[in-house]
Order: C-alpha cells, then structure tokens, then sequence
C-alpha cells in the first residue's frame, strides 16, 4: 500500500484495508506463525470488518491464529453494554469469524479505579508478550486523536486512563442520548504503543475529517495534533476517500491545475 491512498467512497477504502489485513492473515497461516492486530472502533472502521467477515465467510480464510489488541474501551463502562466497545467488537467481527476469545483482548471498562494502573501495565506486557502487533488499524478523531490520545499528548506515552475532550464527547454523544450520558473518560493504548506497532494503517472519510488529516500529514509534529506523531514511523499507510482528502496540497493542486 502506498504512503496515501484516495478512493472515491469510504466503501472501496474500507475493502481495500481489508484485503491488506486478509493478505497479511493469510501470509502468515501459510507460514504457520502468528499474527497480532491492534484493532479500533467507531464508524470509521466498520467497512474494513464488514469486508473481512465477508472474506471469512465466502472465501475461507482462517482467523484461527490471530490475536487482537484493541486500542480502547469507555471507563467506566460495562462490556456488556451496547455502548462499549467490547459489544461493539462482537457484534461487528468477533461473532462472525473464527478468532479464539482467548486471543481477544480488549480494554476492560468495569474495573475498579484503583485497579487501572496495574491493569495497564498488563495490557502492555500482554503485547510485548506476543510479540509486538504486527499491524495497527486507526482511525482519526476530529481533535487529531488516535485511541483516545488526546490533545496535548506524549510521545512516550502507554496505556492509561485518560479525559476525553469536549469535541470527542460531543461526537459520542449521539450514540449515549445526549452528552449528560456520555463517558468523560476512557483507557487508551498511548502513542508509544502504538507506535511500536510494525505497520499502521489509518483511516479516514468524509469532509468532517479534511482538515485535521491535512494538519496530522502536512504540519509540523505537534503533541497538539496526536495523529501527527504518524509522521515518524516507518510504515505508515493513510487510506482516504476523497472528501476527507480534499484540503491535502497534493488534492488541491490538482483541482487548480
């Protein structure tokens, strides 16, 4: 995949995210090794399940031997609400492919305050435990974040327990009926964390992302804009579709010509 890559709709985006992951899955079943995806949730990546489920189902390929780190979860929430992002999970993947539940790991939004920390460090060594992920799926907050690393935000930071920003609780607040209802906080995977994956994918679609991806691909990295950190590593992948690639120099150069 190349550094950016446009598509007319989110659609075509989201099958062409998910061939990728389905290519690596496959390479590495044939190789009879493991594979470790961090994966996100949102509106964003639910074309890219869609179309792996439809792989799984009409095609035959095997999650058997992967694992899974998602990047977050609401706190407090219960898993089994339908807010959470573990319900979430199920619903839109875990349920219809053949993924071991104990190779799923998930953020866990129940815990105890006072039991976050120890839970964190875990969830990190879980990680390093099965060896780095391997690919990392995003998706990009109209506040630049990525997890839910807002900001201002560290480079060296891991998974924690953090405050969400207006913006971000404004966004999810549809889905809590209304914004007295909606978490202010959530455990997220830092930057560090996710920067450490081997391979990045990030997604984005629609005008209301246009402006921030331009900021977190063409400015200066800036803990002000999380995603800009993206900058630095060295196997990043941006897939857009058109309005959310619209202010990019690249984009409008081409509509001036």
């Amino acid at each position: 995949m190349r550094p950016i890559q446009v598509f007319d709709d989110k659609m075509e985006g989201s099958k062409a995210i998910a061939r990728h992951i389905a290519h690596l899955v496959k390479r590495r079943r044939e190789e009879h090794k493991p594979v470790v995806l961090g994966l996100a949730t949102g509106s964003t990546p639910i074309g890219v399940y869609e179309e792996l489920v439809r792989i799984h189902k009409n095609e035959g390929l095997s999650f058997e031997h992967v694992i899974t780190f998602n990047l977050d979860e609401y706190y407090p929430m219960r898993p089994s609400s339908q807010q959470s992002y573990s319900w979430f999970m199920h619903h839109h993947l875990f349920n219809h492919i053949d993924v071991p539940a104990q190779n799923i790991h998930i953020p866990d939004g129940a815990l105890a305050k006072n039991h976050i920390p120890a839970f964190c460090r875990g969830y990190e060594a879980a990680i390093k435990n099965a060896g780095g992920i391997d690919l990392q799926l995003l998706g990009i907050g109209r506040t630049g974040h990525i997890g839910f690393n807002e900001p201002p935000v560290s480079a060296d930071s891991i998974t924690r327990l953090v405050s969400l920003h207006p913006i971000t609780i404004e966004d999810a607040a549809r889905n809590f009926g209304g914004i007295s209802f909606t978490p202010t906080e959530a455990i997220t995977m830092g930057i560090s964390t996710i920067m450490q994956a081997r391979e990045i994918v990030i997604a984005g679609w629609g005008p209301n992302k246009a402006a921030i991806i331009k900021k977190a691909i063409e400015a200066n990295i800036d803990e002000q804009i999380p995603a800009s950190y993206l900058q630095t590593h060295a196997s990043v992948k941006w897939v857009l579709d058109k309005e959310a690639a619209a202010e990019l120099s690249e984009m409008t150069e081409h509509a001036d010509a």
